[in-house]
């Protein structure tokens, strides 16, 4: 193994700012999970396409609106915005509302991300999940459905994707900030993946 895996800056992956944050296995596996689902539900939004266009062909040409098929838009639109969330995190591709943080050197902006994230956004969010569980197996155990006569039943299903979205967003962030602490503190240790992680496969840590 080289030794160039000994310094924080020998971490950052290949073809990525060279002021990026380095990774570590763990944040590398997080985020290889993330990725991995994100890009999958990415395909969801032709289906939600799919579904708004029928939808918009019974009500417009066909003269017979379908409530099932608006509520699944809905649905959809909901699932696929839910499970694409960590996705945006994990790629720092999020909207960031700070427009200083940029201005900062890479270590201060670690320090603020890694005390934002552990003091502010993982309690939220796990405050969050805890409602969102019991929300979702309310509606489960009451076999809750639309209040509409020809709407969806079984809507305990897309309210499990709203915990299962938050999930993801508390993943991760998690890797973030393990990344931030491997730029701070040495500790995990930090590692070199051979390829960047916006690239469209998956390779191997050494």
């Amino acid at each position: 193994m080289s030794t160039k895996q000994n310094t924080p800056d020998a971490a950052v992956p290949h073809g990525s700012k060279p002021n990026g944050l380095p990774t570590n296995r763990l944040s590398w596996f997080l985020d290889r999970l993330i990725l991995l689902i994100g890009k999958a539900a990415s395909w969801l939004w032709i289906a939600v396409l799919v579904v708004v266009l029928a939808n918009v062909f019974s009500r417009f040409v066909m003269e017979e609106g379908s409530i099932a098929l608006e509520e699944l838009s809905w649905h959809l639109f909901g699932i696929a915005m839910m499970l694409t969330l960590s996705f945006a995190v994990a790629r720092d591709d999020h909207v960031r509302v700070d427009v200083l943080h940029e201005k900062f050197s890479l270590r201060t902006q670690a320090m603020i991300d890694l005390l934002g994230i552990v003091l502010l956004a993982l309690p939220v969010l796990y405050l969050m999940l805890d409602s969102m569980i019991s929300y979702a197996y309310t509606a489960y155990i009451y076999d809750e459905r639309s209040q509409a006569p020809s709407g969806l039943p079984h809507r305990f299903i897309f309210k499990g994707f709203l915990a299962l979205g938050i999930a993801l967003v508390l993943i991760a962030l998690s890797s973030r900030a393990l990344r931030c602490c491997t730029l701070l503190f040495g500790f995990p240790r930090p590692l070199t993946p051979p390829r960047d992680d916006r690239d469209s496969d998956h390779p191997k840590p050494e």
